[in-house]
């Protein structure tokens, strides 16, 4: 049952990191030299981390993201996680408020660690909650940055529990509102899923004892148990995906597509069609990073090949509906709530193949509806095809199933 830690166990090779040290070295000139040299003389995830530890203490957390957002990195290297380390001393340096210096960049990594040490700060209380929500409304970004904050705080709240499930699903319901269809709820609860199926930096022996309760035999577990409440298991088949993964027998680290069918297959066996949909579009939401060889920073600027790469993987699912999901959740990682260049999806639709295509783009399309507005809403909505223009632009529900 054990999940390959790739972001602990990665061990760089020294001639690979000679050559990405030099050529960083020629854009040395830059505004952050430390971009240049970050990689040399490391060989593990640990000595980077610490490095860019260091670089925050010296220099402030604004300044080492600055640093992690141009520094040329081995490919496989876990940028989200990285992007926590520097959280974790942004917090030190200006609490709560630090959440107005974060963006959106690796995965919301900067106000999930805001949050998380919020409230290992204040504790589980009424007062926790009030800052955390006041914190994550001043997150940085469109519209979706808000509930996807409380999506970072559920890794934090998992972890501040024991990684006990139960007691986090009840601290994550205290949080949702009627105003947002209780989703801090449900996503709170998707980032503990998300950091059960691949975390335990906290505290990684706790965490595999809580794997080895929550992961039983059966490869849907724990979705498919009483243990996830039933409002949430949506976003438990959605994180599930690298458990299926492993199950199949394929390698985190570098994931083998001839098994990805196998992968695909256990999601025939969840019995109801919204959470089966869930299950097969979590594969979409991992292949695009895995395309991008884990380098999320620049989603929106992957070529069209890689693009080509994610429909074809996705493709690989035998259920058309497992196909048309997979495409959907790809589209969504590419979108990413608004905040990535909305060409690159336009880019994403036009390669994928015809038989799904009608399904991105009236994905797409719910997705533009939903995170612009204004004229930057019509110029995207024109950039449709027809048949998607008016539901785009009037805001009418867009029927692509």
């Amino acid at each position: 049952m054990a999940i390959l830690d790739h972001w602990r166990a990665g061990i760089f090779f020294a001639l690979a990191l000679a050559a990405i040290a030099y050529a960083a070295s020629v854009n040395s000139a830059g505004a952050y030299p430390e971009a240049a040299t970050i990689t040399q003389g490391v060989s593990s995830f640990k000595e980077l981390s610490d490095k860019f530890t260091a670089i925050a203490q010296k220099k402030g957390g604004v300044y080492a993201y600055a640093v992690l957002r141009s520094a040329e990195l081995p490919g496989g290297t876990d940028l989200h996680l990285l992007g926590h380390v520097v959280g974790d001393e942004l917090y030190k340096q200006k609490g709560v408020e630090g959440i107005a210096d974060c963006t959106q960049e690796f995965r919301n990594a900067c106000s999930h660690t805001i949050v998380i040490g919020t409230l290992q700060e204040y504790g589980a209380s009424e007062q926790a909650l009030s800052l955390i929500d006041e914190s994550c409304k001043q997150a940085p970004g469109g519209s979706g940055a808000y509930t996807m904050c409380y999506h970072g705080l559920g890794h934090g709240v998992f972890a501040y529990f024991g990684y006990d499930l139960e007691k986090t699903a009840d601290f994550c319901r205290r949080m949702g509102t009627a105003a947002y269809h209780n989703e801090q709820y449900t996503q709170c609860v998707g980032g503990a899923i998300m950091e059960l199926m691949g975390g335990g930096g906290h505290d990684p022996e706790l965490w595999q004892a809580a794997r080895g309760r929550y992961l039983t035999e059966d490869p849907l577990s724990p979705c498919n148990s009483g243990v996830v409440p039933e409002e949430t298991k949506l976003f438990c088949y959605i994180y599930l995906t690298p458990e299926l993964f492993v199950r199949a027998g394929t390698n985190l680290g570098r994931p083998d597509p001839g098994v990805f069918p196998q992968a695909f297959a256990f999601c025939d066996a969840v019995p109801e069609a919204r959470d089966r949909e869930a299950c097969y579009g979590g594969f979409g939401k991992e292949f695009v990073p895995l395309a991008a060889a884990r380098d999320i920073r620049g989603i929106d600027q992957m070529s069209d090949t890689a693009y080509q790469k994610v429909a074809n993987w996705c493709m690989l699912a035998g259920a058309p509906d497992g196909k048309k999901a997979c495409i959907e959740q790809a589209l969504e990682a590419v979108f990413w709530g608004g905040e990535n260049d909305p060409t690159a999806s336009l880019r994403f639709c036009g390669v994928v193949p015809s038989s799904v295509q009608e399904s991105c783009y009236g994905r797409l399309a719910d997705n533009i509806q939903r995170y612009t507005a204004g004229e930057r809403r019509m110029e995207l909505c024109r950039e449709l095809p027809p048949p998607f223009h008016a539901a785009c632009t009037s805001g009418a529900p867009v029927d692509h199933e």
